[in-house]
């Protein structure tokens, strides 16, 4: 069961009690990250999520962690297009503890100078083993090839002339005008009434000043380029995307279904045909994004320099044959199954169920209904993955490649 409500602030909070459990897992989700930055602020959302760990008003960086162990605690943070979160996972007995532990380091990180410092060299190197990671490299070139040098076709690291440039005045500025209560929910997930959340989230964030929310809706354009990085490596990666629908449009689910009978799994018609039948790839998946105004089918796959052309060619074939013959019973009804079944085991995470109902209030204002999930998964036609594969088509896709080749993949 869960419920929901809404400090004076405007802060959003759902709890999600998870009976039998002897755990919980808590998160503080904010509405912003890559998509919303200007060329200016490029990889500010990244370092804002990595500076707020390095000390507040109250403990030094040491100090924080030292607390969470102390608990036996989990902590950590991510950054993505659209959100940043910040959570812990504990005990039961150390939930409350534990979230105002997180809600310290949230609300008065004070990003000190020496740290600062510290921390930029920490993530230029981290964007450093990104380059150096070909698979990573590869599926950020191919954003930008969709989506160009703003919003979606951001790095979330940044560049790290950016980096090194932020100052503490700009991450104040950008804090102010997105970490605001409208654009923050709270989520608990596990072991905990709603009482218990209404009391933390009421304790640690009631007293959050409202701030000037900048609001920054983005312009979003679906491109039909093509990047192509030389690097002097062992293995080719190539990734190609079409543009589907976004996050709300009622066939959602019918592309992740697609997604599942394409690429999702060892018995995927992709897997099959490049891996098993014709030995090109050790790795070959598909998979899904979906944003507000929009999404992406992804196809990615590692191979064989040599063997690259013949491989695109295959998972060309693969997907053209797809739409032409259409999905078989026997496909359908194993990608439902498997779509449902994922859906099933996320409900016995706290850190799924956490993230889960924190991005169902965060983007829709709304509590996740498991049970209208479970049912439109059962109402699923064949016609509706047929429909949702209208969208592969290859003079609208884009198009990345990474390796020790002389030219990109072209398709």
């Amino acid at each position: 069961m869960a419920e929901s409500f809404v400090l004076e602030n405007g802060v959003r909070v759902v709890v999600k009690r998870m009976e039998g459990l002897l755990s919980v897992t808590m998160g503080v989700l904010v509405g912003t990250g890559a998509a919303f930055e200007t060329a200016e602020e490029d990889g500010i959302s990244h370092f804002i999520e990595h500076m707020q760990y390095k000390g507040t008003s109250s403990r030094t960086a040491f100090e924080i962690s030292d607390a969470f162990d102390a608990l036996g605690a989990q902590v950590n943070a991510f950054t993505g297009k659209d959100l940043t979160c910040f959570y812990a996972k504990a005990t039961s007995d150390h939930a409350a503890e534990a979230f105002g532990l997180l809600a310290d380091l949230f609300l008065n990180s004070t990003f000190p100078e020496e740290e600062m410092e510290r921390e930029k060299g920490v993530v230029v190197e981290e964007i450093n083993m990104n380059e150096d990671t070909p698979d990573d490299l590869c599926l950020d070139l191919l954003a930008r090839a969709a989506f160009g040098t703003e919003n979606y076709g951001r790095n979330i690291l940044g560049t790290a002339e950016n980096v090194r440039s932020f100052t503490r005045e700009q991450m104040f500025s950008y804090k102010k005008k997105r970490y605001c209560p409208e654009n923050i929910v709270l989520s608990f997930a596990g072991n905990i009434s709603a009482k218990e959340g209404r009391a933390l989230a009421e304790r640690y964030f009631g007293g959050m000043e409202k701030g000037t929310f900048e609001k920054r809706d983005k312009q979003v354009v679906f491109h039909t380029d093509s990047i192509f990085k030389k690097k002097p490596i062992e293995q080719a990666h190539f990734a190609l995307c079409f543009p589907t629908v976004p996050r709300d449009d009622a066939l959602f689910p019918a592309v992740q279904l697609l997604s599942a009978v394409l690429g999702g799994n060892m018995s995927s018609r992709l897997f099959k045909r490049i891996r098993e039948e014709l030995g090109l790839a050790y790795s070959v998946f598909s998979y899904t994004t979906h944003y507000l105004e929009t999404g992406t089918f992804t196809v990615y796959a590692g191979v064989n320099p040599k063997k690259a052309e013949a491989a695109a060619s295959a998972v060309r074939e693969v997907i053209e044959g797809f739409c032409k013959e259409g999905v078989s019973e026997e496909e359908f009804v194993r990608g439902r199954e498997q779509l449902r079944s994922s859906s099933i085991f996320a409900q016995e995470s706290t850190a799924s169920q956490m993230l889960l109902y924190g991005k169902q209030m965060l983007y829709k204002g709304e509590v996740y209904d498991f049970e209208q999930r479970m049912a439109e998964i059962a109402a699923l036609k064949r016609e509706d993955v047929m429909k949702a594969a209208e969208g592969l088509d290859f003079s609208r896709a884009a198009f990345a490649t990474v390796g020790n080749l002389e030219k990109g993949i072209s398709l």
